[in-house]
């Protein structure tokens, strides 16, 4: 990245791109990990949506999701850039930053308010960090890309 200057136009691109993987991400973290453990979380207290019972607004929520936390992430690693370089130093502060900063506050709350536990919170942000990390070397080398 040449300029400091702020585009736009580029931000989307990176970001719609970015978040393919971070949609794959968070989805096979999701069905693997983490809706097993809150199944088991809440056995027989409430009665959760399992993936056979998923519909579209579901779906579309968790795009949402996905692309704001994508958007977060590399937004956070432009701003990485313009201040460290376009290094591993930027992924790895950006990646950190935003798991921390999402996920991580996520579970604080979730444990907090009694709608999880902090084993899954620890078996869960990990993966999630590494999504992170992973996404912001992606937006990383799309940054790097000549015009």
């Amino acid at each position: 990245m040449e300029n400091k200057k702020f585009n736009l136009k580029q931000f989307v691109i990176i970001t719609l791109i970015t978040s393919v993987w971070i949609h794959i991400g968070e989805t096979a973290r999701a069905m693997f990990v983490a809706f097993p453990l809150m199944e088991s979380f809440f056995e027989g207290k409430v009665q959760l949506i399992g993936m056979q019972q998923i519909q579209l607004s579901h779906a579309l929520v968790w795009g949402l999701w996905d692309t704001i936390l994508t958007a977060v992430l590399v937004f956070i690693l432009w701003l990485c850039i313009v201040v460290f370089g376009n290094n591993g130093k930027s992924v790895l502060i950006s990646g950190t930053v935003t798991a921390f900063a999402t996920i991580g506050i996520f579970w604080i709350a979730n444990v907090n308010s009694g709608l999880g536990e902090w084993g899954a919170a620890f078996k869960i942000f990990p993966l999630a960090w590494i999504e992170l990390v992973i996404g912001a070397w992606i937006a990383l080398k799309l940054y790097s890309r000549k015009k």
